[in-house]
């Protein structure tokens, strides 16, 4: 799609160099979304490529994926042999509707931002504790949890002008034996449903709900818990209105799958616990 309403591109090499923001504006990332369907309100790009982030970097506390990383950067990463959690970066990479051209455009980045309930980005980040950086509009920092982030479909706590830096994941939660669920309506359709469970070593599970509710809910556990109390917390914790709806699954029917995919969750994680 050519966006023939912009005037200006610019391509800032530091943070110094990044231009004021202005109505009009818009980052430039992957810009999978950005140039799939016109954007009659943008005057100016700015874009992001020259700034050169490295995409994935390892430290001894956490694993930083830079908001400019794409989808198939994450995917190919070589992983440590203790990250039990490593098989939800490719299963996740995987929930992405779209295909593997796509995957060397899009970024992490773009999709937290683009915020949809179904963004396999943020279930990814969220199950496992992602934390985001944000460098705001008037200057400095701030730090926001992945699953505080977004607050509902395609909104999340950005301001005019603030930039998704980046998304750290704290090695300890890579370690940790994980679970994934999800499903679609159709084979190869939008997440209706996507949750993660996590096992942590002091016996604490995790259950990440995302794509059937309007943002990330997050429920844990110091013990594993029986079926009957699983289902309870989700029934109270989620309510009927936090269900999302469009053609891709309604209301019920998200609640109920949730629901299904929450218990082969837990037994899964209860029986890789050892004896």
């Amino acid at each position: 799609m050519d966006l023939n309403t912009i005037t200006t591109v610019a391509r800032p090499q530091t943070r110094t160099q990044l231009p004021a923001w202005t109505a009009g504006d818009a980052w430039l990332a992957g810009g999978t979304w950005l140039f799939s369907e016109p954007q009659v309100h943008l005057k100016r790009l700015i874009d992001l490529t020259d700034l050169k982030w490295p995409a994935l970097t390892i430290t001894d506390s956490h694993l930083s994926i830079a908001a400019t990383c794409t989808v198939a950067q994450l995917d190919g990463l070589a992983c440590p042999s203790d990250w039990l959690a490593a098989p939800l970066i490719n299963q996740c990479c995987r929930a992405f509707l779209a295909s593997f051209k796509i995957w060397k455009t899009a970024t992490v980045g773009g999709n937290l931002c683009m915020s949809l309930p179904a963004g396999p980005m943020i279930s990814l980040t969220a199950a496992l504790g992602g934390v985001c950086t944000i460098w705001k509009a008037g200057g400095g920092e701030q730090r926001i949890p992945v699953v505080d982030f977004v607050t509902g479909n395609q909104r999340n706590r950005l301001t005019p002008g603030d930039l998704l830096r980046q998304i750290d994941i704290p090695i300890a939660a890579l370690k940790r034996r994980t679970a994934y669920r999800q499903i679609s309506l159709a084979p190869v359709g939008r997440s209706a449903a996507l949750l993660i469970g996590s096992l942590d070593a002091d016996g604490t599970l995790t259950l990440t709900v995302t794509a059937s509710t309007a943002r990330p809910i997050q429920l844990s556990f110091r013990r594993a818990p029986e079926a009957s109390v699983l289902r309870d917390a989700i029934v109270q914790q989620i309510t009927d209105d936090l269900y999302h709806t469009d053609i891709h699954g309604q209301p019920l029917w998200r609640k109920h799958m949730t629901l299904r995919l929450a218990e082969e969750v837990r037994r899964e994680l209860l029986e890789a616990m050892p004896s």
